[in-house]
């Protein structure tokens, strides 16, 4: 199962979800299949055309970021109901990330990019962040990230 495409664990999934009857699971994971859906016609994709792994990651890391957002605005206007659904969305687009890096494997990350690129301060930290974004995406929060390239930079 290690060989399989992001897409078509999504896709079986689903079917599961259906079989299993799990609401909740199907409409999550159906808007994902959406999302690539969307991807597609958007760049004039064949339909039945592949996205890759790292397209993938990167479309299920922005649907969790949306709904951590979504998520923190319901907590400040006391919505519990609400903020839990989004919580629960999250957590099962979050089964299909790979696993999330610790602080020291960022840390190596950032070290070994900031030597490769030479940077050296602030002014920096785009060309970093360029360099190390594709390494972690939907491996770790960016904001972590940003935080650590700062600290890196200082």
């Amino acid at each position: 199962m290690s060989g399989e495409l992001l897409e078509d664990k999504i896709k079986a999934a689903v079917k599961e979800a259906m079989r299993s009857k799990d609401k909740a699971r199907l409409t999550v994971l159906r808007g994902a299949q959406a999302a690539f859906k969307q991807i597609r016609v958007d760049e004039g994709m064949e339909r039945d055309a592949i996205i890759d792994d790292t397209r993938a990651i990167a479309t299920i890391d922005k649907m969790i970021k949306q709904r951590k957002d979504a998520a923190s605005q319901y907590k400040d206007a006391d919505r519990q109901d609400l903020y839990d659904q989004e919580i629960l969305e999250v957590g099962i687009l979050s089964e299909f990330l790979p696993a999330q890096l610790t602080e020291e494997e960022l840390n190596e990350i950032i070290a070994k990019a900031k030597a490769d690129t030479g940077a050296a301060g602030m002014q920096d930290m785009g060309k970093l962040m360029g360099v190390i974004k594709p390494q972690v995406v939907g491996k770790a929060d960016m904001g972590q990230v940003s935080q650590l390239v700062k600290a890196a930079l200082q």
